[in-house]
């Protein structure tokens, strides 16, 4: 199954979670600011509605009435233009003419009509229907229409404005995310850069100071742990050179018990050092190409009736901790399973697939997970020698190399150890 890509995975709604929720409560937040004040200015009516209105009514108060003959109507029209210079045009409720003082003002603008002649600057709406347009501003036109585009561009440009703010602060704390992811991953250098004075920063600080203990106490572990399991090879060796010198005065059984003892010794010493290795993020192991079947080849010539079937499948990996992946399988097939232990090795989908079984019952469902943690050691073994570091070390040396180890049921209900790797790409042809 191929992964999301980055930005995909990013993105909710089309855009990551908390910015986007910032912006979509301010947003939301200004939309309701301007429905209430539309709200309020319908109830009660604005100061410039109310103006309009008073207006129609003072025009109507000088104008002669709606019925009167047209020459007492153009009379009355020359008396309110007076000294204006502006010229005005009276309309009927039908938006017949009625009046002309100047030039005619059509009314192309309220009865959607392509005439000729300049717009008006003042459209008033006498009481009695009447429409009065003049060149000359009487008083606001539209006021609603104006209120309405004045909170839209408010709006609009809070919304542009605040969008960088917005971005801004949430950037740091999606790198403060991908910080704490990377220290998660095992990545104990990941720190994160301290911007600002504020809550952010001061949270990006203590991050910081977090992951430094954490480095400092997990170097320190490493540390003590390395020099404890190099410190244990001295007495060990000192052992060893003594039993050798009392061979002949010692039980052939009790020095075979020994010699045993010192070997499981040195073994596990071997794998906590590996361990505390693989624990290390930096590695300056150079990869090279391994073929699988091959080295799985040679490990299985190690054991007794060890079965090999597969195909090649080359992987960009280190030749030594890979072979320790199947000495181990291989070891762990040999001391609890029944042999002979079967190796499978299969490409698909980018990767290589390594299966280990053997004849035994195998393990069961509910330990599928357990037995991959170090020094966990299963009661019901036939073997139970071994320290219980090589499965861990199985995982780890997996995981190292960009796979993954885990426990599964076969077709007749046994269970296998399933190691995945990603393959070597070959590299594209050259352009002819």
């Amino acid at each position: 199954m191929k992964a999301r890509p980055r930005w995909l995975a990013r993105l909710d709604f089309g855009l990551p979670r908390l910015y986007f929720s910032f912006y979509v409560a301010l947003l939301l937040s200004l939309a309701l600011f301007a429905m209430a004040v539309l709200m309020l200015w319908h109830r009660t009516g604005g100061p410039l509605e109310r103006s309009n209105a008073t207006l129609a009514v003072v025009m109507q108060n000088m104008l002669a009435p709606a019925d009167a003959p047209p020459a007492e109507q153009q009379a009355a029209l020359e008396r309110v233009v007076g000294r204006l210079d502006a010229h005005m045009t009276l309309y009927s409720r039908d938006w017949t003419p009625l009046a002309v003082v100047g030039e005619q003002i059509p009314a192309r603008h309220w009865r959607h009509q392509d005439v000729a002649g300049p717009p008006p600057e003042s459209y008033v709406r006498l009481p009695d229907g009447r429409r009065l347009l003049s060149s000359e501003p009487l008083g606001f036109t539209r006021p609603k229409a104006m209120l309405h585009n004045a909170l839209l561009l408010l709006a609009l440009g809070i919304g542009m404005a605040a969008f960088p703010l917005v971005r801004r602060l949430t950037k740091r704390l999606e790198r403060l995310q991908t910080g704490v992811e990377s220290l998660g991953a095992g990545d104990l250098k990941a720190r994160v850069q301290i911007e600002g004075k504020d809550e952010v920063a001061r949270l990006a600080r203590s991050f910081n100071r977090a992951a430094d203990q954490i480095e400092e106490l997990v170097g320190a572990h490493k540390t003590l742990l390395a020099n404890a399991s190099h410190e244990l090879r001295t007495p060990l060796a000192r052992i060893r050179l003594a039993l050798e010198l009392i061979k002949d005065g010692i039980d052939p059984k009790r020095r075979a018990g020994l010699e045993q003892d010192i070997a499981e010794l040195n073994d596990l010493l071997d794998e906590i050092l590996l361990a505390s290795r693989l624990d290390a993020v930096a590695d300056d192991t150079e990869l090279e190409e391994v073929d699988l079947l091959a080295l799985a080849a040679e490990e299985c010539a190690r054991y007794d009736g060890a079965v090999l079937e597969g195909e090649s499948a080359v992987v960009n990996g280190d030749p030594r901790l890979l072979r320790r992946l199947l000495r181990n399988l291989l070891e762990n097939a040999h001391r609890h399973g029944i042999p002979p232990a079967q190796v499978r090795i299969a490409s698909k989908d980018g990767m290589a697939k390594l299966t280990v079984w053997d004849l035994g019952h195998g393990i069961p469902e509910t330990e599928y997970e357990r037995v991959f943690e170090p020094f966990y050691r299963r009661r019901s073994t036939r073997d139970n020698s071994g320290a219980g570091l090589g499965l861990a070390l199985v995982r780890q040396i997996a995981r190292r190399h960009g796979g993954e180890a885990r426990c599964a049921m076969m077709n007749d209900g046994r269970s296998s150890f399933e190691i995945t790797l990603p393959l070597l790409q070959a590299p594209a042809p050259a352009p002819k």
